[in-house]
This record gives structure tokens, sequence and C-alpha cells, in this order.
């Protein structure tokens, strides 16, 4: 990794990437705001840089992050850094709101937790749980029945096994999530399938490739 730190550096780096990935497209602009002590002492560990890094699609372990304000400017990254106002979040946890080509959006809560780990507690302002370890897919519906089954049942015909699955809504018979955790990486033409389904709203992917 490159420090000085591996939770307020290395971790933010993770993050930046990881929300590239769920963006699914480079980052056009990326509105960041830092909570607890990512607020209080990020700049001294690079985390601000860190974190544009991880945007511009750096892993931890790149040189090039103490030089990622000047890339971001080249890349045509408008960035913007404030203060997050979240209650009972963890202390190194950054709000993270980008917009990228084809009009993309992504609103992403996450979290630093040590060692270069780091989990992803909100995914566009529902609750979610998950570390950014598996391939990870993200479906955003309406709260009625027979999604469920429409995701389980095309990941069974591509001979994909389930990690985890978790289910959340803001109410019944509103909008609702699931994230599916999975042992291998869903292809391309089977996102593309779900895209297109009535009633489902958004499909985010985090691919391990």
């Amino acid at each position: 990794m490159v420090g000085p730190s591996s939770s307020h550096t290395a971790g933010a780096v993770r993050i930046g990437y990881i929300c590239r990935q769920l963006l699914g497209s480079a980052v056009k602009q990326a509105d960041i705001f830092l909570y607890g002590s990512f607020l209080a002492t990020g700049r001294g560990h690079g985390t601000d840089r860190a974190l544009v890094a991880g945007l511009l699609g750096m892993k931890p372990d790149d040189e090039r992050i103490p030089d990622s304000f000047r890339l971001a400017e080249e890349a045509g990254l408008v960035y913007h850094f404030g203060a997050a106002d979240i209650r009972d979040a963890h202390p190194n946890s950054v709000k993270l709101v980008l917009s990228g080509e084809e009009e993309k959006t992504l609103e992403v809560l996450a979290a630093s937790l040590g060692g270069g780990r780091i989990k992803i507690c909100q995914v566009d302002g529902l609750d979610a749980n998950f570390y950014g370890e598996y391939p990870t897919l993200v479906v955003h519906n309406e709260d009625r029945p027979g999604y469920v089954a429409e995701v389980t049942s095309m990941l069974s015909e591509q001979d994909i096994n389930i990690a985890t699955m978790q289910l959340y809504r803001d109410e019944r018979g509103g909008h609702a999530v699931m994230i599916v955790e999975c042992d291998r990486e869903v292809p391309e033409e089977s996102l593309e399938w779900l895209t297109g389904r009535p009633g489902i709203t958004k499909v985010t992917y985090l691919g391990m490739e």
C-alpha cells in the first residue's frame, strides 16, 4: 500500500475505487463529504487525495496516489469536499455523490474499518452491508413480489452461486433493494437483461475482474 495509514489512506483509496466500479463509468463529478476522524485528521493522512485516487481507478498500491489532484484535473474530474452530517456512523466514514458518463449517478455511504478493509453502508439512500470482496449485484426495484425470484432464477441459469443476499426497503409498496454477493462474475448480458425488466429501476454491479 501507499501510506501513511491503512485506514485513512489505503482504505480511502479502496472506497473510491469500489464506488467507481459501482458507478460503472469514469467519474465526472464527485461531491465528497467526510465524517469523524476522516474529517478531523484526513488531510494529514492523505485521505482526500486517496479518495480522489480511487475515483480515478487507482488501487491502494499505486505510486501515483499523492499526485491524484493533478491527475484528476488532467482527467476532467471535478470534485468538492465537505463535512458529512451522519448519525451513528463509523468514525472513518465518507459519503460520496457521484456523476459519470451517460448520466449515471450513484450515492454511497462507506466506512474504512482498518487494515485496508472497507464496508459499504448505504447505496442510493438505502441500507447496505457488504465489503467489496465478492462480485456484488445491487438491484433497485419496486417493492412488489417476484423480483427476488427473477434475480435468483437468472443467477441459477448462469450457474452462479449466491454467497450472501440482503433485502431492504424504504416502506411497504415503496422502493426496495437487494444486494447479492456472488461466487462468480455476472455476465454483461445478464446485467442488461435485468436492467430492462419492468419494475427494476436500477442495476449496479461490482465486478472483481
